[in-house]
């Protein structure tokens, strides 16, 4: 082979190889699996979610874990915090994808570091870890044997809750800086979509909501927030919510079981026309209810996306 062929033909295969990792499919991204949180006060926190929110509490399924929280098919997770006086209590996002290893290839072909191999949970299920463009870590998992598969590796359900607050969390918020770059990572390459956007004044643009692909839960990108915002703050903006038929029999469960409303934890309609509720637990980190659908018109945008049910 002379020089000249040589050069082309690894010009062919380099050019054919970089064509091929272009054209990957992107697996199908379903909705949120769980999100994981860190607690300075676990004893709180566990009456929190099973007393008040009604959910069942479950054994860690993750490296340094020590409980998790039942929402249908999905999970709230919680850690002990590595450091009481970081500000910041959000851990990890989790999404669901139908494959792990498909997608983890594909992201690869998109520029973006990724492991080098999948984690089996103690569940049996597939996951894989890496940083979007502002290092929040987001992990993806394959679902493997569905719910009850699920519990029956975990063990027995150490108390039945016959009523839970939720059995749907229809998204996961946290503090976004650079939306450019969160739209280039989220939308661009992972196939995320619009749902609704608004803010406080009809004007400005606080809050994006982005659909995954295939379902109807929801990242929220929560815009102009201070770089050195406190704890507080960081927990409003860092959260999770729960989907409800109606907020006003929601307020009337968590009454029932020795909460009340006061300051900022009472229903109010949001400005996207959905009832919701607020909640927040010992580290100030909040759990929102919403209703799944709006029954006023909303500010600033329509909606863009199907919206969540039970």
């Amino acid at each position: 082979m002379t020089r000249a062929m040589f050069w082309a033909t690894l010009l062919f295969a380099t050019f054919g190889q970089s064509l091929a990792q272009q054209s990957l499919p992107r697996p199908k991204i379903n909705g949120i699996d769980h999100v994981d949180f860190y607690t300075t006060d676990p004893t709180a926190n566990e009456r929190l979610y099973t007393t008040v929110l009604g959910l069942e509490s479950f054994p860690p399924v993750e490296a340094a874990q020590t409980r998790r929280y039942q929402v249908g098919s999905q999970w709230v997770g919680y850690s002990p915090a590595p450091d009481p006086n970081s500000t910041n209590r959000m851990n990890h996002v989790a999404f669901r994808t139908a494959d792990c290893a498909a997608l983890r290839i594909y992201l690869q072909s998109k520029g973006i570091k990724v492991p080098e191999s999948l984690t089996v949970l103690k569940t049996g299920e597939r996951s894989f870890r890496i940083r979007d463009p502002e290092a929040n870590t987001i992990e993806f998992v394959q679902p493997t044997g569905g719910h009850l598969m699920k519990m029956h590796i975990l063990g027995q359900r150490e108390e039945a809750v016959p009523d839970p607050i939720s059995r749907h969390m229809i998204h996961v918020g946290f503090i976004v800086h650079d939306r450019d770059a969160e739209d280039h990572f989220y939308r661009d390459i992972l196939g995320f979509h619009l749902y609704w956007q608004g803010g406080m004044q009809n004007d400005k643009t606080d809050w994006v909501a982005m659909q995954v692909p295939d379902g109807a839960d929801w990242l929220e990108y929560m815009l102009n927030v201070e770089p050195n915002a406190d704890q507080h703050t960081m927990g409003v903006m860092n959260h999770i919510s729960l989907g409800v038929r109606d907020i006003k029999e929601a307020q009337s469960k968590l009454e029932s079981r020795g909460w009340k409303p006061h300051g900022d934890e009472k229903a109010q309609m949001g400005r996207d026309g959905k009832w919701q509720l607020n909640l927040y637990d010992p580290d100030f980190t909040r759990i929102e209810l919403m209703e799944f659908k709006p029954v006023e018109k909303p500010c600033c945008s329509e909606f863009q996306g199907q919206h969540p049910s039970e």
